[in-house]
């Protein structure tokens, strides 16, 4: 199944699930017996599932709605739900699933919408948390997961876009802006695609983890990299009409143990740290004088399940700032 196609199914059944106990919560709020439990039930399953389908399959590629501010965003995804909300209501679907009078049904229409609403306004809040966080790093800050730090073997991915200080000199900072806005927008599929986790844009650089058991499978990080370069070179006639210049990408990947953990006050972030991070941004500095522009450390690569997709050019052992040995790498082959 197409990744992306599954991470939406997930985040719609997880919805689903919380549309239905909130339906059983009002079911038994009403009454408790079992036909109005059901009812509640029914309600909460159609509001979500609907709801969902749209948020995900729909405004989630409306490209003009995510331009939007977050608070415009948010009143028109939030009208949108309200719209489906009565049309449901309306219907009265789980006075018809347990056999009630429909005319006795619009007494509590009001009550019921409210309820309803509020609960979708939760989820459209979700949504759009997760969307500017990130939907792991969401997760994460709900569940706690890093509230205190722990280690990790992670996969650790530098993605920078070559020649971004003449870019911006050409473009002018609003034009610079939106010309990375619209790479990461891209980039950011691959990522998706491969099951990776943007860990920050930096500047001109896009950061991507994956926890080792993820990042193994079929070399995941390594193949990212490459759908990258495609995903880029499909849309280079696009770039080329609207800025002139089509993105050019250099990377690295390391691999080892970070310590992830919440940090600050006023602005709570989930931060990675540890010497992996730091070479692997040394190692990027150092792509940019190979011949591929990619440079992958020997551990990185050990730790794949599957042989590497395309060939690897053994560039034994560089010097780089910070370790006195060096570290052992490898390069993208001229068939990749």
């Amino acid at each position: 199944m197409n990744p992306r196609v599954a991470r939406k199914l997930r985040y719609l059944t997880a919805v689903i699930v919380v549309g239905i106990l909130s339906g059983i919560v009002v079911g038994f709020g009403r009454s408790g017996s079992g036909p109005s439990l059901v009812a509640g039930a029914t309600y909460g399953f159609l509001l979500a599932g609907i709801i969902g389908a749209v948020e995900l399959f729909m405004l989630e590629d409306w490209d003009w709605l995510n331009r939007l501010s977050f608070v415009v965003n948010l009143a028109v995804r939030s009208a949108i739900y309200a719209a489906i909300i009565i049309v449901i209501q309306l219907l009265q679907p789980g006075e018809r699933v347990i056999g009630l009078p429909l005319k006795g049904a619009y007494e509590d229409f009001w009550s019921s919408f409210a309820y309803s609403a509020g609960v979708s306004m939760l989820v459209n809040l979700g949504f759009s948390i997760a969307n500017l966080i990130g939907p792991r790093a969401f997760m994460n800050f709900v569940t706690g997961r890093y509230h205190q730090p722990v280690e990790e073997n992670r996969f650790v991915l530098f993605v920078d876009i070559a020649g971004s200080t003449g870019l911006a000199e050409r473009l002018g900072g609003i034009g610079i802006h939106r010309f990375l806005d619209r790479t990461f927008r891209l980039l950011t599929q691959s990522v998706v695609d491969y099951r990776g986790e943007v860990l920050n844009y930096v500047g001109d650089e896009i950061i991507v983890t994956w926890p080792e058991g993820h990042g193994a499978i079929d070399c995941r990080p390594l193949r990212c990299f490459a759908a990258m370069r495609r995903a880029l070179q499909k849309a280079a006639l696009q770039f080329e009409r609207e800025f002139g210049v089509v993105p050019q990408i250099r990377g690295s990947l390391h691999f080892g143990p970070v310590i992830v953990g919440e940090i600050g006050d006023v602005k709570r972030a989930i931060v990675f740290n540890g010497d992996v991070m730091n070479t692997a941004a040394r190692l990027e500095e150092l792509s940019r004088k190979v011949h591929g522009g990619f440079l992958a450390s020997r551990a990185s690569t050990a730790r794949f399940a599957a042989p590497p997709p395309f060939p690897l050019e053994d560039l034994g052992t560089l010097p780089i700032r910070g370790r006195v040995d060096g570290i052992e790498v490898v390069g993208i082959g001229a068939a990749a």
